[in-house]
């Protein structure tokens, strides 16, 4: 029994008051109505009856509901990557002279573009579920969706970008970015071009002898030579280079938005030689900016990415996404020196800082 408070009358007693509607309050009844007890009484009362006056149907409705969101919710947190073909059956293909999709590729076991890796997909996963566990699955989405499609990602990507080992979906895409992309950084580079270019110019002494210098890599090319000097390769520092050239070192900690913790961070100088030819490739992924900052530029020197050509030039910064088709080459004339250019990964701008501390975890060297 629901106990509803009476108002007074003329001759004290008290008379029932009729009850507002299930549905809705009259203006006459909210006007009358005091901060009583009794009328919170009478509130309370009316909410319980308005309930019990329901459709159990429609409460049966709403709970199933519930439940399926909440079961949603669990299942998409859980789901295991799409049987799609995997990263590593993509990169399978005409290997055995270092040929990948109609393009040279290096075939060190420690590259992560190059090197197979098999059940690549879920074991993204099980690092993005580690993090979330962690930490949360806030702001994850856009990873989640794209390690669970990455096979159809990488599938369905038209011919001029298609990154080899992951693809962030929903990331604007074009093969050049202005300087005002990662404006901090690119002036800070150049900025300090003179102090780089010092540091690369004691380095490039030894080349003087006919062997190839420790610390320099040489890079496999169809015609002429393309020499790295690493600081930072796939996330892993390089001590014997770094202290070779300190002060560039301690630039790239002054770079807000450099990539050092994960395998898609690179840091070097890289030089090409006259002649030198880099065959047509893809970068790894797009989540990432490639910037060169020109050390030295002679002249018939050019960088093609997406098919659009550009050219360096000494003490300005050139960012391009290398996930697009791309390719160099130098072909001035011997007496002209080598291109020269210090190479930074710098982070895509519309990665948000959520996902770049989740990628860092999931694409943590060694993992």
């Amino acid at each position: 029994m629901v106990w509803v408070p009476l108002s007074p009358t003329s001759s004290d007693r008290r008379a029932p008051l009729r009850a507002p509607s299930t549905t809705t309050m009259s203006l006459e009844w909210l006007m009358d109505w005091s901060w009583s007890l009794d009328g919170l009484r009478d509130f309370i009362a009316t909410g319980i009856q308005s309930f019990r006056d329901c459709d159990a149907t429609a409460l049966v409705a709403v709970a199933c509901l519930l439940v399926l969101f909440v079961w949603y919710c669990y299942h998409v947190g859980r789901e295991q990557p799409r049987a799609y073909a995997t990263v590593n059956a993509l990169m399978q293909s005409a290997e055995a002279n270092g040929v990948q999709n109609g393009f040279v590729y290096c075939q060190s076991p420690e590259c992560v573009r190059c090197s197979h890796h098999d059940g690549l997909n879920q074991k993204l996963y099980h690092n993005l579920q580690e993090y979330a566990k962690r930490y949360s699955w806030s702001g994850m989405g856009r990873i989640h969706k794209g390690i669970r499609e990455q096979g159809r990602y990488l599938n369905s990507r038209p011919s001029i970008q298609k990154p080899e080992v992951f693809f962030l979906p929903d990331l604007p895409t074009t093969p050049y970015f202005s300087r005002d992309a990662q404006k901090h950084d690119v002036e800070l580079l150049e900025r300090n071009f003179q102090t780089i270019l010092c540091e690369f110019e004691t380095l490039y002494k030894a080349f003087s002898n006919c062997s190839l210098p420790q610390g320099w890599k040489m890079n496999s090319t169809p015609s002429g030579e393309w020499f790295t000097f690493y600081l930072v390769n796939q996330g892993m520092c390089v001590p014997r280079n770094c202290r070779r050239c300190p002060r560039t070192y301690r630039l790239l900690g002054s770079l807000r938005t450099c990539i050092g913790n994960n395998v898609f961070g690179n840091a070097c100088i890289s030089v090409l030689s006259p002649g030198t030819i880099i065959a047509e490739h893809y970068g790894p992924t797009n989540i990432r900016i490639r910037c060169h900052l020109g050390l030295k530029t002679p002249s018939n020197c050019e960088l093609v990415v997406g098919g659009e050509p550009q050219c360096w030039a000494e003490g300005r910064c050139l960012l391009f996404d290398d996930s697009f088709l791309h390719t160099a080459f130098h072909e001035g004339a011997p007496e002209e020196g080598p291109r020269v250019v210090f190479m930074v990964d710098l982070w895509h701008p519309n990665v948000a800082a959520a996902e770049r501390q989740a990628l860092d975890f999931i694409f943590a060297p060694g993992r």
